[in-house]
């Protein structure tokens, strides 16, 4: 299944260099997990809530090709290229399939009630 890493990272108010240096090396720890962007820092269009920053998503085959590039010594050698300069949040989560149905999932949801 499908599954993506999703970053709501805060504008700075300086972009370090560092994080150019991060932005430069990120794709080499991608390609060997299939990894590839598919949103990186295109407008927000904020509709509910507040949002501030920006969004990256990442796309990998699967949750264990996402985990394992996440953990791989290669991107936690440049993690802290941009953690150390950019403050947000970064979660994996799994996709759903193409036969995915909500109101199915809801009424599996309603007998657990």
């Amino acid at each position: 299944m499908t599954a993506y890493v999703i970053a709501h990272l805060r504008d700075p108010e300086e972009l370090h260099p560092e994080v150019l240096e991060y932005m430069e090396r990120i794709q080499a720890t991608l390609d060997p997990f299939s990894g590839r962007f598919i949103v990186h820092g295109g407008a927000v269009d904020v509709r509910e809530g507040r949002w501030p920053g920006s969004v990256v998503m990442l796309e990998f085959p699967s949750g264990e090709n996402a985990r394992g590039w996440y953990e791989s010594a290669a991107y936690q050698a440049i993690l802290p290229l941009r953690a150390d300069h950019l403050e947000g949040e970064v979660i994996l989560v799994e996709g759903v399939g193409s036969d995915h149905d909500s109101a199915a999932m809801a009424a599996e949801l309603r007998k657990g009630l």
